[in-house]
């Protein structure tokens, strides 16, 4: 992790911030202690005219990070979904990368999906565009299946994006590691497990047979989602280095003046696309990642069409749970519950105060829910929520990270459609109907009946279990192994459970 290279690009990459200016931007963005700051300036100021020069009609920072290639540049995308980490601004700013590198040639494109698909684009497709989208690690063209005669979408990756991605993700797990070192107060922001979160976006953005399954799975569980679409994943173009999809017709978020132009209900439109995101979230626990008006399109027939699935999310029932009694919590103004779930999570320290806690949290909410509805702000709650739970011991939840990023995103799109929109009436819908299906009766019967399905997987083994439990309960006191098999609190639980369990069965015979 420390050779020489890493050094090496570590220096490189110092110099380069210094010569596009780049450098007081990012110190003041992450609130770099002074340990850091000085280590960076050693790394940076004295090799300046090693630097890469970038852009100049860039922002430092973005003319920093396009200088140095495309493994930055897709740092500084995953970096905007951490508003937490560079903040508002930054983040924002960074956004600004999705399309931030020129094409690759037609000849290189083609040579590489004849590698991997084993046949001439002029066999594959009865015709094939010019890249109608790049960005850092591939392009996008527009063509026609020759064998079917639809228009698909056809994903190639770049020339040579594998060795100097791994070239590079190295050298940040090195930085990360000094980060950590020299900046303990660093260490809640887990600045390593970023970078693992980086390398896994980014190993799976770099197999397009995983952003093809990914988006074959998005799909599936979509599919009878009424207004909302996923395009088709077209497996005999795909492989490892391309991907081809369905082609989807349609405006896109970003050029709102097409989308009235059109007659769009533009108010409907930001209430769906804040309401499907949060009910396909929360439902299904996979969720696109990157839901910016690049990648959404209204559709001719009025579905909403999600693109590009390189960056999806997942968490898991738990937690999913918790971040809707949250949410929830926040919008009845229950500030207790809100407090009360944190602790149940064990996101909070058992060892805080419950009641100042939740006095923190009503500082976080009552100001905002005090304002109109063009001001009410997911992300202003998130910056501040940050703000609270840091100062009670909270650390960074690493799962909940992009689901909360993605959320901002989605209702900055929202607000784009439509800037009155009140951000928690709209989410409310959504919220209330995953309470109902997962926190009442209902939930604890499913529960319960999922629990029968798992103990009867173990049914054969059953028998044999109760008979060694008996063996061992009668064995003479000399011979009987120290402690219990199970903890009496452990037999009572597995009492109550078969008890529901047989309550269940029996109910439905």
């Amino acid at each position: 992790m420390r050779g020489p290279h890493n050094i090496w690009r570590l220096i490189q990459t110092g110099a380069t911030f210094e010569r596009t200016g780049a450098m007081d931007v990012a110190l003041e963005a992450v609130d770099a202690p002074r340990p850091l700051r000085a280590i960076a300036r050693i790394l940076g100021w004295p090799f300046k005219w090693l630097g890469l020069k970038g852009d100049p009609s860039q922002p430092p920072v973005l003319r920093a990070l396009t200088a140095l290639g495309p493994a930055y540049i897709k740092f500084g995308q995953i970096l905007s979904t951490r508003p937490d980490i560079v903040g508002d601004t930054m983040a924002a700013e960074l956004k600004m990368l999705q399309d931030a590198l020129p094409p690759f040639s037609d000849h290189l494109a083609k040579a590489e999906i004849e590698k991997e698909l084993g046949h001439s684009v002029d066999e594959l497709f009865s015709s094939f565009s010019q890249p109608i989208a790049a960005a850092s690690l591939a392009q996008v063209h527009k063509a026609t299946d020759a064998a079917t005669g639809r228009t698909v979408a056809v994903k190639v990756l770049r020339p040579g994006i594998e060795r100097a991605f791994l070239r590079d993700v190295d050298a940040f797990y090195f930085a990360a590691w000094m980060i950590e070192t020299f900046s303990p107060s660093s260490r809640r922001l887990k600045p390593q497990a970023v970078i693992d979160h980086f390398r896994s976006v980014v190993d799976a953005e770099l197999d397009l047979r995983t952003e093809a399954a990914a988006a074959a799975e998005f799909r599936s569980n979509t599919e009878k989602d009424e207004g909302f679409a996923v395009p088709e994943v077209i497996w005999p173009l795909s492989s490892r280095r391309v991907m081809t999809l369905d082609w989807a017709d349609g405006e896109k978020f970003g050029d709102v003046a097409a989308l009235r132009a059109r007659g769009a209900d533009l108010v409907e439109l930001s209430n769906r696309v804040i309401q499907m995101f949060l009910r396909v979230a929360l439902r299904d626990g996979f969720f696109h990642g990157d839901m910016h008006q690049g990648n959404l399109k209204l559709a001719p027939n009025g579905d909403i069409v999600a693109l590009d699935f390189g960056i999806m999310g997942r968490i898991d029932a738990y937690t999913r749970r918790v971040y809707a009694e949250i949410l929830i919590g926040f919008l009845r103004r229950d500030y207790r519950r809100v407090a009360e779930v944190h602790f149940e999570a064990g996101y909070v320290p058992p060892d805080r105060d419950i009641d100042a806690f939740a006095q923190a949290l009503r500082s976080v909410g009552e100001p905002i829910f005090g304002q109109d509805s063009t001001q009410i702000s997911m992300a202003r709650l998130l910056a501040h929520l940050f703000d609270v739970t840091e100062r009670f011991g909270m650390e960074t939840r690493t799962e909940l990270i992009l689901l909360q990023r993605t959320m901002v995103v989605v209702e900055g799109v929202a607000r784009s459609l439509n800037p009155a929109m009140n951000m928690w009436e709209t989410a409310r819908p959504a919220v209330e109907e995953y309470i109902r299906n997962n926190l009442g009766p209902r939930a604890v019967v499913r529960d319960l009946a999922r629990t029968v399905q798992v103990l009867s997987r173990f049914g054969p083994l059953l028998p044999t279990m109760a008979e060694d439990l008996l063996i061992r309960t009668n064995q003479p006191v000399k011979d009987k192994p120290q402690g219990p098999l199970l903890p009496g609190w452990a037999w009572i639980g597995i009492g109550v459970v078969l008890g529901a369990a047989m309550t269940i069965l029996l109910a439905g015979l």
